[in-house]
C-alpha cells in the first residue's frame, strides 16, 4: 500500500476538533460566570456534537448559559516550519 493510499484512507474529511469555551451563570450566585472548557472531534462547520452537548446542557444542568465561543481547528494539514530569528548562548 503506497502512503498516498493511506492518507486518503485515514483522512476524514471536514472532521476537525473542536474547542469551545462555555461561560455560565453559578446556579447559587447569577452574578458570578464560571468557565468550562469542552473539546471533542467534530464535523465542521454544523458542529453537530457541540450542539448535542449544548443542548444536553441546557436540559439538565442548572446553570443558564451566557456565551460560547467556539474554535476549530483541521486534524490533517501541512507542518509549520519557521526559521528562528536568532541564537542563544548559554555558556
Amino acid at each position: 500500500m503506497l502512503l498516498r493510499d493511506l492518507e486518503s484512507f485515514v483522512r476524514i474529511p471536514d472532521w476537525r476538533l473542536t474547542t469551545a469555551e462555555i461561560l455560565y451563570h453559578l446556579p447559587d450566585h447569577p452574578g458570578l460566570l464560571q468557565t468550562f472548557i469542552w473539546q471533542k472531534v467534530d464535523h465542521a462547520p454544523d458542529f453537530p456534537e457541540l450542539h448535542r452537548f449544548l443542548a444536553f446542557w441546557q436540559r439538565d444542568i442548572e446553570g443558564p448559559l451566557h456565551s460560547v465561543r467556539v474554535a476549530s481547528a483541521a486534524l490533517i494539514r501541512p507542518a509549520e516550519l519557521r526559521y528562528a530569528g536568532g541564537e542563544f548562548r548559554l555558556h
